[in-house]
């Protein structure tokens, strides 16, 4: 802010939960080593129309977990294990496969060589999507007629936009109960998190509150139609932050001005759909290619971890000593570190085109 003061806000993924008892034991050595922590929070959904709460959770009936002291601490952990090395403000604009070297050649957006890689992990959804082409102006990375067989799977995943506005109040909500709640009959909001109260949360100046509200998909959708699938402009971004905080300040919860106030684009915050079904991920063996990510499984943390796991026992089933074992489990009861799992056969780069934490995710090669 203006005086100085540092705030950071969760725009993204506000918690996430677990039910796989693999993602669960992956999650309890997340919490084990300070990564993570369970936020410990009253939920409930508001009516728009009866300008009331409804549905109150108990605390604790579903155990919701944060990242510490941000949701992005996960990735930026994985980015520090033996063996890796991150790479940030990379886009990858082309993938090559060649055919006598069995091998993937990548170049960045601009151009730049970026090596030759023995196997690549996908995780952005838009690979293969005319989308990528409205973003940047270029075709996308990976040239379908490499991969027809994948071609209507993965060619244009259909996505549920949405609009973040965080935003930052010199005093707490007093006439909100509840620290996250959901809306019901409205056209401009369907959540509202109290971020601030999250565990591990030290930059919160005293006795002020921080809140991220979401969007509809419709409503994002409807602005997004209008100005275009580019980066917004600042006027589009102030114009969708005075609607959500109109809506907001519309539930009678006596909700007042904000000291602070940011809009964020999420473009293609929920896939619409789940592409690969009980495989979890996409992977053609012939071209040693995985794509992972909550689109292959479900619009959720716990269907990105899930689908990762599952693209990394399709690469390591070829190298771990006892092949008879399975799956995701044997990969964490193993505890094969990425420099085990990679550096033999030459992949060793995380490159990401977005700070982590933030669409569009991490690609791994």
């Amino acid at each position: 802010m203006e005086d100085g003061t540092e705030l950071r806000f969760d725009h993204g993924a506000p918690y996430f939960t677990v039910s796989n008892d693999e993602v669960a034991r992956v999650v309890s050595g997340w919490e084990a080593r300070g990564l993570v922590a369970e936020w410990k929070a009253m939920f409930a959904c508001f009516d728009r129309e009866a300008g009331k709460f409804t549905d109150f959770e108990k605390e604790g009936t579903i155990k919701k977990y944060v990242g510490v002291p941000g949701m992005n601490s996960i990735c930026k952990s994985l980015c520090l294990e033996d063996g890796v090395v991150a790479k940030f403000g990379v886009t990858i604009g082309r993938m090559d496969w060649i055919q006598d070297r069995s091998s993937w050649l990548l170049a960045s957006l601009d151009g730049r060589d970026l090596g030759h890689f023995d196997y690549v992990v996908a995780t952005d959804k838009n690979i293969a999507s005319p989308r990528f082409s409205g973003l940047t102006g270029r075709p996308p990375p990976l040239d379908l007629s490499l991969l027809p067989q994948l071609s209507m799977m993965i060619q244009d995943i259909p996505v549920r936009p949405c609009f973040a506005l965080m935003l930052a109040f010199s005093e707490p909500l007093t006439k909100v109960p509840v620290q996250g709640f959901s809306f019901n009959n409205s056209d401009y909001l369907s959540w509202a998190f109290c971020d601030s109260s999250k565990p591990g949360r030290a930059h919160v100046p005293l006795n002020s509150q921080s809140w991220v509200l979401h969007s509809t998909a419709e409503y994002a959708s409807k602005v997004i139609n209008n100005i275009g699938p580019r980066k917004p402009s600042a006027d589009a971004l102030a114009k969708v932050a005075e609607e959500l905080l109109k809506e907001f300040q519309a539930t009678g919860l006596n909700i007042p001005q904000p000291i602070f106030m940011k809009a964020h684009r999420w473009g293609s915050a929920f896939p619409a759909i789940a592409i690969s079904g009980d495989d979890k991920c996409v992977w053609d063996k012939s071209m040693k290619l995985a794509i992972c990510g909550d689109f292959c499984t479900s619009p959720s943390v716990e269907g990105a971890v899930l689908s990762g796991m599952r693209g990394a026992s399709k690469i390591l089933r070829p190298y771990l000593p006892d092949k008879s074992i399975p799956g995701p489990e044997s990969i964490y009861m193993r505890q094969i570190t990425f420099e085990d799992k990679f550096a033999g056969f030459g992949a060793s780069q995380a490159i990401t085109d977005a700070q982590l934490g933030s669409s569009p995710g991490l690609h791994v090669a």
